[in-house]
């Protein structure tokens, strides 16, 4: 990723670039991830309440492939990689953007060792990838409740309908 054309952008870092700044990341280290595909309201919220619970936050981006192989529609993401996590990185809340191209965060959960792992309102802590990594280390795993109910999917289709 190019970091050259804003200060925001010195937030992207690949997980294994991260993970050698550790040492200088405020503790605790609160981590998400997601598509975040079109920034809404639930979005800016929600990453406002997970960065609320610690001293920083990352988060986790699915790459483009990831992204599609959930089964979300053949034409999403609709924006790249590359210009959700600079979107991403330019929210006042986000101190660090990464990505995966695996299915799940897992690895960059086992390699970033959060203090705490966080999801949306729709993500029982039972049903969290990295939950019991996180429990394992003495981490706390969070299911922050929605205060605005938005869908990047409901968004898509209200587009489409026009």
């Amino acid at each position: 990723m190019n970091r050259r054309h804003a200060s925001f952008e010195r937030k992207l870092l690949s997980a294994s670039a991260l993970a050698q700044t550790l040492a200088a990341v405020s503790r605790p280290l609160v981590f998400t991830n997601g598509v975040f595909d079109l920034l809404h309201r639930g979005h800016v919220t929600y990453l406002a309440q997970a960065r609320a619970l610690g001293a920083s936050l990352v988060v986790a981006l699915n790459s483009d492939a990831s992204a599609r192989r959930l089964g979300k529609g053949p034409d999403r993401p609709l924006n790249t990689l590359t210009d959700r996590a600079a979107v991403i990185a330019a929210l006042e809340a986000v101190d660090y953007v990464t990505w995966f191209e695996e299915d799940t965060p897992l690895a960059c959960i086992n390699l970033l060792r959060p203090d705490i792992l966080v999801k949306g309102g729709d993500w029982p802590v039972e049903n969290m990838v990295g939950a019991t990594e996180v429990l394992s280390w003495g981490g706390r795993v969070l299911s922050v409740p929605f205060e605005f109910q938005r869908s990047t999917t409901a968004l898509v289709e209200k587009i489409r309908a026009v």
